[in-house]
């Protein structure tokens, strides 16, 4: 029974441990511009959704350390970033001095600044080369993997502990091989996403391997993206049957691979069978959460295990992709990935979680209460480390191009301005106190209307 409006508990501030990280994350090739990869390629034949070209994208290649005083006056602790694959070996075994050269450089500004780098290794993106010659679907792709990872740890390994070695293989191979919306863009390939999918596993057990050995000390994980799926007819069993399947092999699959040392049934059985063990092999687990969606039992949608996926109109969101709703704005989803997560025993960091917003509408919202779930794990004992916001400024969001806005700044590509969103002063105060005030937590109890 609810207690009259007198005699309420307010809410208390919400305290973290001490060393809890503060971050944002980014990507090189949204961030950087002028890149000439796999990705580059796809865009020039006309397939961003929006029309538009990345450009310099935010200019970091020229002017990243700016946007580092900008984290760094938020009173942030970490920064995620990317480093660009085409960039450093451009062809097969040809490494780019200058290019390694412009990340140290960055690298060093980060830790002039007090921010913890925290470097991804592939961030969907690779040298052209390499996709022409089958990617991770190709037997050889691990070993060409470690060859760049073991020449990025030898240039770099001195101004960075903590390694991501792949972004959302999940959503790489998914988007990739069965959506068709990202390169190579292939639709209903199953089979290609499993390849995919197995190939980035035994790529990754081979980088982890190798990083520990050219750095004891370092830690190694990989950040991995947990999408909510529901059935959107709880009381119909096939779609209860299809969002199971969905979620096995969407939200499940790499986590197994890194557990069990194997896929799930029955996708296990389409894996190429990659001979490198994977099984263990993370010092932590980075998990990427943004939204919910309904999946619904569909004859029509073969190539997604006949589940038609979708967005209810009447729930939480942030702004409209080019052609279809992003997804639900939902906190809770990060409780859902960190119990997916905890089998595998690591410490646990939210390195992506955020909304496009370009009038900063929701995202304050869902900001305050995002972070209340991650304290709510810790509370009850999960080993939560660390909450990075995506993302600093205004990116180009991939197929998307500049119309979803997730920056805690917004940015004008062709001015290259950057000017705060509210959410920016909100954000720094929480992480300045390593609390979230008690005034945030009554202002934001509820999404806005």
């Amino acid at each position: 029974m609810a207690l009259p409006p007198s005699e309420e508990v307010a809410p208390a501030a919400l305290q973290f441990p001490q060393g809890f990280l503060w971050g944002v994350s980014t990507s090189a090739h949204q961030v950087e511009g002028g890149t000439r990869n796999q990705w580059s390629w796809w865009e020039e034949r006309g397939n961003i959704r929006s029309g538009e070209a990345c450009g310099l994208a935010c200019d970091w290649w020229n002017r990243a350390e700016q946007d580092f005083d900008l984290a760094a006056q938020l009173g942030l602790n970490a920064l995620r970033l990317s480093v660009e694959w085409s960039r450093i070996e451009p062809r097969p075994g040809e490494w780019d001095g200058g290019a390694l050269e412009r990340y140290r450089g960055m690298l060093s500004a980060l830790r002039q600044r007090n921010l913890l780098p925290i470097v991804c290794l592939h961030h969907f993106t690779h040298p052209l080369w390499f996709e022409d010659a089958g990617a991770f679907t190709a037997r050889g792709a691990p070993e060409v993997f470690e060859r760049f990872v073991r020449r990025v740890l030898a240039e770099l390994g001195d101004l960075c502990q903590m390694w991501v070695t792949f972004n959302e293989p999940n959503v790489y191979s998914g988007l990739g091989y069965v959506m068709g919306e990202f390169p190579p863009g292939r639709t209903g390939d199953l089979r290609g996403a499993i390849l995919a999918l197995s190939g980035m596993g035994a790529a990754h057990a081979r980088a982890y391997r190798a990083i520990h050995e050219l750095q004891p000390e370092a830690q190694v994980g990989f950040a991995h993206n947990y999408l909510v799926l529901e059935p959107a007819r709880r009381l119909l069993p096939l779609d209860g049957w299809v969002a199971a399947l969905q979620r096995k092999l969407f939200d499940d699959a790499f986590l197994q691979l890194l557990a069990r040392g194997r896929l799930p049934f029955p996708f296990h059985l389409a894996d190429g069978s990659f001979p490198d063990p994977v099984q263990g092999a993370c010092d932590f687990v980075g998990l990427n959460v943004y939204s919910r969606m309904r999946v619904a039992f569909d004859l029509r949608f073969p190539g997604q295990l006949f589940g038609r996926v979708f967005v209810p109109h009447d729930v939480p969101q942030g702004d409209h992709g080019v052609q279809a709703p992003y997804g639900e704005a939902y906190p809770e989803a990060i409780v859902e990935a960190v119990e997916a997560a905890v089998p595998l025993g690591k410490p646990i960091y939210i390195l992506e979680n955020g909304v496009p917003d370009a009038q900063d509408r929701i995202r304050p919202w869902l900001l305050v209460n995002a972070i209340r779930q991650v304290h709510k794990l810790i509370a009850a004992g999960r080993d939560v480390r660390g909450y990075f916001h995506w993302t600093l400024t205004d990116n180009f969001e991939w197929t998307h191009g500049w119309r979803l806005r997730f920056g805690l700044f917004a940015l004008d590509p062709e001015t290259q301005r950057r000017h705060p969103r509210p959410s920016a002063a909100l954000y720094s105060q929480i992480a300045r106190g390593n609390s979230l005030p008690a005034e945030f937590i009554r202002q934001y109890s509820s999404p806005p209307g």
